[in-house]
């Protein structure tokens, strides 16, 4: 992505030509995901697949791969906060902040076969990476790092868990196959070619992908050049934030259109593929200290971050498992979700 738009094209731009950037970008953003909204549920009614694993697989692959980019480019310039703190603080912006809001929009749909699933994944990919963290600081100490061998381990895992999704849509088919909601629209995907619908997807994916990158380098610059926000706090929330814009305006495009198993399905998948794929691509391209002298950002790392991740997917856990008996999550379950990422955001800055 950094060779398509530069970072330098963004450095020294007054404020204003920046905020129209950014709102330019907002706007490309939302016609991106709604476009891959479409070629995904189009596709999911012609398989016979349900919504909810669409949004946890093949969507999840594609929305993840802006924090894949950002991570792995730190990893490579020895920037390992930027790389651990972007893959956690997507999963927290994803739990708490995407989550929160389709919960406040609509009465999430609480599918009990994928959720008793995919939905222990997420929450025991949050804790192996805790563990791997902790583990490494309790053995090695000052020189703790998460090394290739680690993100070998988790790229093969990631490997497995997509191999096992496929399986689980074939038994899962049957379940709860995909309907469309107007009768006009069922009908005319019925007929869409199948080469439009996956191009449509792929335009559309592209589109959410070049403006992520444009809103987090325009956002990025606002704040450290013009608003003077440290870059610990920029590193840890508004890259994470930009870098999950995919995530948000697909959720939020997906609640908007009568999908809304695309943004549950989508938020779980993103939680273990920032794992998986994320911090495993970003270990293997180079070793990740967990603490570096003279920086804050792994410091806050293990004592904001990760328990911050932990407690918000137990959470998420925990309305799980009150919610898959009824069918739906409740509207209020956004109100905690949303409180702890704010809060999450107040303290590291706090901290910082």
């Amino acid at each position: 992505m950094e060779f398509l738009i530069p970072s330098e094209w963004f450095r020294g731009l007054a404020q204003w030509p920046l905020l129209l950037i950014a709102a330019a970008a907002i706007a490309v953003l939302g016609k991106g995901a709604d476009w891959l909204v479409d070629g995904a549920s189009g596709l999911a009614y012609r398989a016979g697949i349900s919504k909810i694993i669409v949004g946890a697989t093949i969507m999840s692959l594609g929305t993840t791969s802006p924090e894949c980019a950002v991570s792995v480019m730190a990893a490579w310039a020895g920037e390992s906060g930027l790389a651990l703190g972007n893959a956690i603080g997507s999963i927290i912006v994803d739990t708490g902040l995407i989550f929160g809001l389709g919960c406040l929009m609509t009465a999430l749909p609480a599918d009990r076969f994928v959720l008793a699933r995919q939905g222990w994944l997420q929450l025991g990919s949050g804790v192996l990476l805790a563990a791997l963290c902790y583990g490494a600081i309790v053995i090695a100490g000052e020189t703790a790092s998460l090394g290739r061998p680690v993100g070998l381990v988790l790229l093969a895992s990631l490997a497995g868990y997509m191999w096992v999704s496929i399986r689980w849509s074939r038994e899962h088919r049957h379940g709860e196959p995909f309907q469309m909601d107007e009768e006009s629209d069922q009908e005319r995907k019925q007929h869409e070619p199948l080469a439009a619908l996956i191009g449509l997807g792929l335009v559309g994916l592209l589109l959410v992908l070049l403006a992520s990158r444009v809103m987090i380098l325009s956002v990025v610059e606002l704040a450290e050049v013009h608003w003077q926000v440290p870059k610990v706090v920029v590193a840890a929330t508004l890259v994470a934030l930009g870098t999950s814009m995919p995530e948000l305006v697909i959720g939020i495009a997906s609640v908007i259109k009568g999908h809304a198993e695309i943004l549950v399905g989508n938020v779980i998948g993103a939680d273990i593929l920032n794992v998986l794929f994320v911090v495993g691509a970003s270990a293997a391209a180079a070793p990740l200290p967990l603490i570096e002298t003279g920086s804050a950002v792994p410091r806050i790392l293990l004592l904001v971050h990760l328990p911050t991740m932990l407690a918000i997917l137990v959470l998420f856990r925990l309305f799980i498992w009150r919610s898959t008996a009824r069918g739906t999550f409740r509207r209020w379950y956004g109100v905690p979700l949303l409180l702890t990422y704010a809060a999450y955001a107040v303290l590291q800055y706090a901290v910082s």
